[in-house]
């Protein structure tokens, strides 16, 4: 790792409730942020914010991502497929509701989540997550930061 590799947030942003946050932890900062979508969405103008659109195709969005990160990097996702594969490449992942998607819990997230889709498509289960809560905010602002200082202090920089 370079010395003067700076730290970038990527966002998978289609149904990111954090993304304000994002910006004003990435402002404080001074961090580069990728806002990735299928589709446009209003983003303030900053120059150290860029709105990437990607094709509609299937996890289009998350391909971009993934194939882009590396360690120094911070991804926002609530997808636990995509935590998946950018924790393989070395990038910090973060969920909206503060929780850290790890090499330890990603194993867990994963089957979790294959259960709960099987549970659906038997009927067995509905509905989806729980109502995002102020307590989610916080959290999610606190393991940001958490996260920017790991990697400041692992040698990466501000951009």
């Amino acid at each position: 790792m370079s010395e003067a590799t700076p730290i970038a947030i990527y966002v998978d942003a289609d149904a990111c409730p954090v993304k304000p946050e994002i910006y004003k932890v990435a402002e404080r900062h001074r961090l580069h942020v990728f806002v990735v979508a299928n589709s446009f969405m209003a983003l303030p103008r900053e120059p150290w914010i860029e709105r990437v659109i990607v094709s509609g195709g299937f996890d289009a969005a998350d391909d971009w991502i993934a194939e882009r990160v590396a360690r120094g990097a911070i991804v926002i996702t609530s997808d636990i497929a995509l935590a998946d594969r950018c924790i393989k490449a070395g990038a910090e992942v973060i969920g909206p509701t503060g929780k850290p998607f790890t090499d330890a819990s990603i194993g867990m997230a994963l089957a979790t989540r294959d259960m709960m889709e099987d549970l659906r498509a038997m009927g067995a289960a509905s509905g989806g997550p729980k109502p995002f809560s102020p307590k989610d905010r916080s959290a999610f602002l606190q393991a940001l930061d958490l996260a920017i200082q790991r990697l400041k202090r692992a040698g990466f920089i501000a951009g």
